[in-house]
């Protein structure tokens, strides 16, 4: 758990750290209001890359887990 908060903490803070640059860029207004959707756009995109990655690898280890303790129970078991 504290790692998806050190994640989402600088995440958020590169977010902050793109906006307060960009609005204080020489920039028109829209053009500037276009850069920061595209930018938090590209990181949400990442940010849901990382979150389908890590999710497929807890998976995976719950699964493997599953599998060995099964097995470990099945050889275990008396016969009655």
């Amino acid at each position: 758990m504290k790692t998806e908060n050190v994640v989402l903490g600088i995440a958020l803070a590169a977010v902050a750290g793109i906006a307060v640059g960009m609005l204080f860029a020489p920039e028109k207004g829209e053009r500037t209001r276009r850069k920061i959707k595209e930018k938090g756009e590209d990181l949400l995109d990442d940010l849901q890359h990382d979150y389908d990655r890590s999710v497929k690898q807890i998976k995976r280890k719950v699964e493997t887990a599953y599998e060995n303790l099964s097995a470990e129970i099945s050889q275990s078991e008396v016969p009655v």
